[in-house]
């Protein structure tokens, strides 16, 4: 262990030993940005910085589990991201489907795909199917796999799913149209049952949402980190609990 590494662990133990377990987020959103920065930066290629950020989402969950967080939604693939060429989306979606694969087999996770399955291949609407119903009697984290995923997609399809549902029940649209609520089509969102995600952290600078949970988020805390998403450290993770559990959430009022 060089210098470098001691003061970085002494300093990740004192931002720790500082946070507040009372005050932290039960539900995190992660929009894992930046792998191909940061492959660009070390000299590598787009698949390996891909590979790097699959192997970083362990290493996060392990953080979250040591500081009581129940949810945990992590943005794999957005919907924009299949204009991306066939030689780099192809062996993403691969890499995709070996980290799902790994978070079912690791025993700790209750894995749940967030998105329109129906976009994507046979192989990986597989492999999300079979993780999901391996992992459904697991007691422990909730792990949202957000595969396939728009913000403006899921309301399209929680809308749909809302007025298929009634149309088979008979409910005319004059009867429907006076029940409508913002909680009825929460009841048909992907995350559904689960808590709206109290921070949002996204990698690599970028302060945007990009789409990401576009109704669920509409009271969460926003937290941008500088660094590319695989060189994010537990100490960058423990310092968004902190500005996190600093913040006064008001929802409004």
């Amino acid at each position: 262990m060089n210098f470098r590494d001691l003061v970085y662990r002494l300093y990740a133990r004192r931002v720790e030993g500082r946070l507040d377990h009372d005050q932290v987020p039960k539900h995190i959103g992660v929009i894992l940005d930046g792998n191909r920065r940061w492959a660009k930066a070390s000299g590598g290629s787009a698949v390996q910085g891909h590979q790097a950020g699959a192997d970083k989402i362990s290493e996060l969950l392990g953080w979250c589990s040591e500081t009581d967080v129940e949810v945990v939604t992590l943005w794999m693939l957005s919907t924009d991201n299949f204009d991306r060429p066939e030689h780099e989306l192809k062996p993403l979606l691969g890499i995709i489907e070996n980290t799902v694969r790994n978070l079912a087999a690791d025993g700790r996770w209750r894995v749940h795909h967030v998105g329109t399955l129906d976009l994507l291949p046979a192989e990986t609407q597989t492999v999300l199917k079979e993780a999901e119903q391996s992992t459904s009697h697991v007691d422990g984290i909730i792990v949202n796999v957000a595969v396939g995923y728009g913000g403006r997609q899921e309301i399209a399809d929680a809308v749909r799913s809302l007025l298929l549902e009634h149309s088979e029940r008979g409910t005319s649209f004059e009867e429907l149209a006076e029940i409508v609520s913002t909680d009825l089509i929460s009841e048909h969102l992907y995350t559904r049952g689960q808590p709206d995600p109290d921070l949002v952290i996204r990698t690599s600078g970028e302060q945007r949402l990009s789409g990401f949970m576009l109704w669920q988020s509409a009271h969460s805390e926003y937290y941008f980190c500088e660094v590319f998403w695989p060189a994010f450290r537990k100490v960058d993770f423990l310092r968004a609990l902190r500005d996190y559990a600093a913040r006064h959430r008001r929802y409004g009022a």
